[in-house]
Protein backbone atom coordinates (compact mmCIF):
# COMPACT_ATOMS: atom_id res chain seq x y z
CA UNK A 1 0.00 0.00 0.00
CA UNK A 2 2.77 2.29 -0.44
CA UNK A 3 6.02 3.82 1.56
CA UNK A 4 5.33 4.35 5.65
CA UNK A 5 8.40 6.72 5.45
CA UNK A 6 10.15 8.95 3.43
CA UNK A 7 13.03 6.43 3.58
CA UNK A 8 11.37 3.53 2.57
CA UNK A 9 10.31 5.40 -0.65
CA UNK A 10 13.56 4.48 -3.12
CA UNK A 11 12.70 0.58 -2.07
CA UNK A 12 9.50 0.54 -2.74
CA UNK A 13 9.60 2.13 -6.03
CA UNK A 14 12.63 -0.61 -7.33
CA UNK A 15 10.20 -3.24 -6.28
CA UNK A 16 7.86 -1.83 -8.57
CA UNK A 17 10.32 -2.35 -11.66
CA UNK A 18 11.17 1.37 -11.80
CA UNK A 19 14.68 3.11 -11.82
CA UNK A 20 12.72 6.17 -9.86
CA UNK A 21 9.90 8.30 -10.13
CA UNK A 22 9.28 11.58 -12.75
CA UNK A 23 7.74 14.07 -10.55
CA UNK A 24 6.10 16.72 -13.13
CA UNK A 25 4.77 18.95 -10.38
CA UNK A 26 6.72 20.24 -7.97
CA UNK A 27 8.28 23.44 -6.87
CA UNK A 28 11.79 25.63 -6.70
CA UNK A 29 11.62 29.06 -6.68
CA UNK A 30 14.20 32.21 -6.36
CA UNK A 31 14.57 31.96 -2.04
CA UNK A 32 12.72 35.41 -1.74
CA UNK A 33 10.28 34.19 -3.54
CA UNK A 34 9.92 30.78 -1.75
CA UNK A 35 9.76 32.07 1.47
CA UNK A 36 6.63 34.44 0.52
CA UNK A 37 4.88 31.26 -0.67
CA UNK A 38 5.61 29.92 2.63
CA UNK A 39 4.22 32.68 4.08
CA UNK A 40 1.18 32.98 2.48
CA UNK A 41 0.79 29.08 3.85
CA UNK A 42 1.79 29.98 7.44
CA UNK A 43 -1.81 32.57 7.26
CA UNK A 44 -4.09 30.20 5.52
CA UNK A 45 -5.50 28.45 8.42
CA UNK A 46 -8.04 30.97 8.88
CA UNK A 47 -9.56 31.07 5.59
CA UNK A 48 -9.11 26.98 5.07
CA UNK A 49 -10.00 25.79 8.53
CA UNK A 50 -6.96 23.54 8.61
CA UNK A 51 -3.57 24.85 9.38
CA UNK A 52 -0.61 24.20 6.81
CA UNK A 53 2.68 23.37 8.28
CA UNK A 54 4.94 23.37 5.39
CA UNK A 55 6.97 19.66 5.57
CA UNK A 56 10.27 20.59 3.63
CA UNK A 57 11.36 24.25 5.26
CA UNK A 58 14.85 23.83 4.51
CA UNK A 59 17.76 25.41 2.45
CA UNK A 60 17.26 24.58 -1.52
CA UNK A 61 20.65 21.92 -1.32
CA UNK A 62 18.81 20.30 1.28
CA UNK A 63 15.59 19.98 -0.63
CA UNK A 64 17.44 18.51 -3.75
CA UNK A 65 19.36 15.96 -2.05
CA UNK A 66 16.12 15.15 -0.35
CA UNK A 67 14.50 14.09 -4.22
CA UNK A 68 17.51 12.57 -4.47
CA UNK A 69 16.99 10.29 -1.76
CA UNK A 70 13.75 9.46 -2.52
CA UNK A 71 15.11 8.24 -6.28
CA UNK A 72 13.34 10.96 -7.85
CA UNK A 73 14.95 10.57 -11.48
CA UNK A 74 13.68 13.67 -12.86
CA UNK A 75 11.56 16.35 -11.81
CA UNK A 76 9.55 19.82 -13.16
CA UNK A 77 10.29 22.71 -11.14
CA UNK A 78 7.10 24.89 -11.71
CA UNK A 79 7.53 28.66 -11.08
CA UNK A 80 4.31 31.50 -11.54
CA UNK A 81 4.08 34.90 -11.77
CA UNK A 82 1.60 37.18 -10.27
CA UNK A 83 2.26 40.29 -12.13
CA UNK A 84 3.45 41.86 -15.28
CA UNK A 85 7.23 41.69 -16.06
CA UNK A 86 7.76 38.99 -14.08
CA UNK A 87 7.07 35.53 -15.92
CA UNK A 88 10.79 36.24 -18.34
CA UNK A 89 12.66 36.68 -14.49
CA UNK A 90 11.35 33.82 -13.80
CA UNK A 91 12.16 31.94 -17.00
CA UNK A 92 15.79 33.03 -16.75
CA UNK A 93 16.02 31.53 -13.31
CA UNK A 94 14.56 28.55 -14.37
CA UNK A 95 16.47 28.13 -16.84
CA UNK A 96 19.72 28.39 -14.62
CA UNK A 97 18.55 25.85 -12.08
CA UNK A 98 18.42 23.82 -14.85
CA UNK A 99 21.71 23.64 -15.92
CA UNK A 100 22.90 23.42 -12.35
CA UNK A 101 20.76 20.86 -11.06
CA UNK A 102 20.89 17.43 -13.38
CA UNK A 103 17.42 16.33 -12.00
CA UNK A 104 15.83 19.14 -12.92
CA UNK A 105 13.99 19.51 -16.82
CA UNK A 106 14.49 23.06 -18.07
CA UNK A 107 10.17 24.97 -17.24
CA UNK A 108 8.92 27.90 -18.10
CA UNK A 109 5.93 29.71 -17.21
CA UNK A 110 3.36 32.71 -18.73
CA UNK A 111 1.39 35.36 -17.79
CA UNK A 112 -1.07 38.09 -20.05
CA UNK A 113 0.65 40.38 -21.35
CA UNK A 114 2.08 41.93 -25.12
CA UNK A 115 5.48 39.72 -24.98
CA UNK A 116 3.72 36.58 -23.85
CA UNK A 117 3.95 34.86 -27.59
CA UNK A 118 7.31 36.47 -27.84
CA UNK A 119 9.13 34.94 -24.77
CA UNK A 120 7.25 31.40 -24.75
CA UNK A 121 8.13 31.05 -28.33
CA UNK A 122 12.44 31.95 -27.08
CA UNK A 123 11.03 29.00 -24.51
CA UNK A 124 10.12 26.34 -26.55
CA UNK A 125 13.12 26.93 -29.12
CA UNK A 126 15.59 26.95 -26.01
CA UNK A 127 14.09 23.39 -25.15
CA UNK A 128 11.46 24.16 -22.40
CA UNK A 129 9.86 20.94 -21.72
CA UNK A 130 7.20 22.14 -19.58
CA UNK A 131 4.78 25.38 -18.67
CA UNK A 132 3.39 26.27 -15.54
CA UNK A 133 0.43 28.31 -15.96
CA UNK A 134 -1.11 29.02 -12.39
CA UNK A 135 -4.79 30.73 -12.71
CA UNK A 136 -5.33 31.29 -9.17
CA UNK A 137 -2.42 32.96 -8.32
CA UNK A 138 -1.73 35.02 -11.04
CA UNK A 139 -5.59 36.41 -10.73
CA UNK A 140 -5.61 36.49 -14.64
CA UNK A 141 -7.88 35.39 -17.50
CA UNK A 142 -6.36 32.56 -19.12
CA UNK A 143 -9.10 33.00 -22.22
CA UNK A 144 -7.74 36.71 -22.27
CA UNK A 145 -6.24 37.06 -26.08
CA UNK A 146 -2.68 38.45 -25.06
CA UNK A 147 -2.19 34.49 -24.40
CA UNK A 148 -3.84 33.32 -27.48
CA UNK A 149 -0.82 33.01 -29.50
CA UNK A 150 1.23 31.03 -26.89
CA UNK A 151 -1.23 28.81 -25.79
CA UNK A 152 -1.44 27.64 -29.81
CA UNK A 153 2.50 27.96 -29.91
CA UNK A 154 2.66 25.18 -26.90
CA UNK A 155 -0.10 23.49 -28.52
CA UNK A 156 2.11 22.93 -31.67
CA UNK A 157 4.57 21.83 -29.56
CA UNK A 158 2.97 19.06 -28.01
CA UNK A 159 5.06 20.74 -24.39
CA UNK A 160 2.45 19.88 -21.45
CA UNK A 161 1.08 22.76 -19.64
CA UNK A 162 0.51 21.83 -15.88
CA UNK A 163 -2.59 24.52 -15.48
CA UNK A 164 -3.74 25.34 -11.63
CA UNK A 165 -6.96 26.78 -13.10
CA UNK A 166 -9.35 24.52 -10.01
CA UNK A 167 -10.96 26.43 -6.79
CA UNK A 168 -8.67 25.02 -4.52
CA UNK A 169 -7.47 25.83 -2.28
CA UNK A 170 -8.98 29.08 -2.44
CA UNK A 171 -11.29 30.61 -4.95
CA UNK A 172 -9.60 32.94 -7.63
CA UNK A 173 -11.39 35.89 -10.14
CA UNK A 174 -10.69 33.64 -12.98
CA UNK A 175 -10.63 29.72 -11.44
CA UNK A 176 -13.59 27.02 -12.58
CA UNK A 177 -12.68 24.73 -14.86
CA UNK A 178 -15.76 25.60 -17.03
CA UNK A 179 -13.59 29.19 -17.99
CA UNK A 180 -10.51 26.53 -18.85
CA UNK A 181 -12.68 24.75 -21.00
CA UNK A 182 -13.00 27.85 -23.24
CA UNK A 183 -9.33 27.47 -23.39
CA UNK A 184 -9.25 24.09 -24.69
CA UNK A 185 -12.21 24.79 -26.73
CA UNK A 186 -10.05 27.08 -28.69
CA UNK A 187 -7.02 24.85 -28.85
CA UNK A 188 -8.18 21.11 -28.39
CA UNK A 189 -4.39 19.74 -29.25
CA UNK A 190 -3.14 21.66 -26.02
CA UNK A 191 -1.16 18.70 -23.73
CA UNK A 192 -2.78 20.70 -20.49
CA UNK A 193 -2.11 18.98 -17.11
CA UNK A 194 -4.80 20.05 -15.00
CA UNK A 195 -3.04 20.47 -11.70
CA UNK A 196 -4.32 18.71 -8.41
CA UNK A 197 -6.75 17.10 -10.51
CA UNK A 198 -8.50 20.04 -11.00
CA UNK A 199 -9.38 20.12 -7.22
CA UNK A 200 -12.43 19.72 -6.02
CA UNK A 201 -13.81 20.20 -9.79
CA UNK A 202 -12.69 16.33 -9.98
CA UNK A 203 -15.76 15.06 -12.10
CA UNK A 204 -15.32 18.29 -14.11
CA UNK A 205 -11.46 17.38 -14.59
CA UNK A 206 -12.34 13.74 -15.53
CA UNK A 207 -14.71 15.20 -17.64
CA UNK A 208 -12.09 17.38 -19.73
CA UNK A 209 -9.44 13.92 -19.73
CA UNK A 210 -12.78 12.05 -21.56
CA UNK A 211 -13.34 14.72 -24.21
CA UNK A 212 -10.04 15.88 -24.76
CA UNK A 213 -7.01 13.19 -25.65
CA UNK A 214 -4.42 15.41 -24.67
CA UNK A 215 -5.76 16.25 -21.59
CA UNK A 216 -4.33 14.61 -18.56
CA UNK A 217 -4.49 15.26 -14.45
CA UNK A 218 -1.29 14.97 -12.11
CA UNK A 219 -1.86 13.60 -8.89
CA UNK A 220 -0.37 16.43 -6.19
CA UNK A 221 -2.25 16.38 -3.14
CA UNK A 222 -4.89 14.61 -4.25
CA UNK A 223 -6.19 11.87 -2.23
CA UNK A 224 -3.79 12.47 1.31
CA UNK A 225 -5.48 12.45 4.26
CA UNK A 226 -5.24 16.10 4.59
CA UNK A 227 -6.78 16.91 1.95
CA UNK A 228 -9.51 14.73 1.96
CA UNK A 229 -10.87 16.48 4.98
CA UNK A 230 -11.24 19.91 3.07
CA UNK A 231 -11.97 18.53 -0.50
CA UNK A 232 -12.18 14.74 -0.74
CA UNK A 233 -12.66 12.53 -3.70
CA UNK A 234 -16.11 11.14 -5.61
CA UNK A 235 -16.75 7.88 -4.80
CA UNK A 236 -16.45 6.43 -7.82
CA UNK A 237 -12.64 7.98 -8.22
CA UNK A 238 -11.05 4.53 -9.18
CA UNK A 239 -13.97 3.60 -11.48
CA UNK A 240 -13.13 7.16 -13.21
CA UNK A 241 -9.42 6.64 -13.03
CA UNK A 242 -9.86 3.22 -14.65
CA UNK A 243 -11.23 4.65 -17.18
CA UNK A 244 -8.36 7.50 -18.39
CA UNK A 245 -5.38 5.30 -16.45
CA UNK A 246 -2.91 6.45 -19.08
CA UNK A 247 -3.44 10.14 -18.56
CA UNK A 248 -2.23 10.39 -14.60
CA UNK A 249 0.90 11.90 -13.87
CA UNK A 250 2.62 12.36 -10.28
CA UNK A 251 2.65 15.34 -9.00
CA UNK A 252 3.61 16.31 -5.35
CA UNK A 253 3.88 20.01 -4.27
CA UNK A 254 6.83 19.53 -3.08
CA UNK A 255 8.12 20.92 -1.06
CA UNK A 256 5.02 22.94 0.11
CA UNK A 257 2.77 20.08 1.17
CA UNK A 258 1.73 19.53 4.87
CA UNK A 259 3.10 15.78 5.44
CA UNK A 260 5.44 13.89 3.82
CA UNK A 261 6.11 12.78 0.58
CA UNK A 262 5.41 8.77 1.17
CA UNK A 263 1.76 10.02 2.17
CA UNK A 264 1.45 11.10 -1.50
CA UNK A 265 2.81 7.45 -3.04
CA UNK A 266 0.45 6.07 -0.09
CA UNK A 267 -2.45 8.10 -1.56
CA UNK A 268 -1.72 6.63 -5.54
CA UNK A 269 -0.99 3.16 -4.00
CA UNK A 270 -4.40 2.78 -2.45
CA UNK A 271 -5.73 3.62 -5.86
CA UNK A 272 -3.93 0.86 -7.35
CA UNK A 273 -4.94 -1.41 -4.93
CA UNK A 274 -8.14 -1.70 -7.39
CA UNK A 275 -7.17 -5.31 -9.60
CA UNK A 276 -8.36 -3.40 -12.63
CA UNK A 277 -5.61 -0.75 -12.54
CA UNK A 278 -2.81 -2.74 -10.01
CA UNK A 279 0.99 -1.78 -10.63
CA UNK A 280 1.08 -1.34 -14.55
CA UNK A 281 -0.60 1.61 -13.51
CA UNK A 282 1.37 2.70 -10.65
CA UNK A 283 4.25 2.39 -12.69
CA UNK A 284 2.77 4.75 -15.40
CA UNK A 285 1.83 6.93 -12.97
CA UNK A 286 5.03 7.14 -11.09
CA UNK A 287 7.24 7.07 -14.46
CA UNK A 288 6.58 5.98 -17.64
CA UNK A 289 3.17 8.77 -18.84
CA UNK A 290 5.13 11.44 -17.11
CA UNK A 291 7.98 10.77 -18.93
CA UNK A 292 6.60 10.61 -22.04
CA UNK A 293 5.26 14.01 -21.46
CA UNK A 294 8.43 15.54 -20.50
CA UNK A 295 10.04 13.60 -23.81
CA UNK A 296 12.26 12.08 -21.53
Amino acid sequence: MGPERDEDIAAWVRGLGLDGLVDLHLHFLPDRMMTKVWAYFDEVEARLGASWPVWYRQPEIDRIALLESFGVLRYAPLAYPHKPGMAEWLNAWLAGFAERVPASVRTATLYPEPAASSYVDSELRAGARCFKAHVQVGAYDPRDPLLDEAWGAIADAGVPVVVHAGHGPERGPFTGLDVFEEVLARHPRLVAVLAHAGMPEYEAALDLVARYPRVHIDTTMVGAPFTEKLMPLPGDWTDRLVEIADRVVLGTDFPNIPYSYATQLRAIAGWAADDRLGEPFLRAVLHDTPAKLLNL
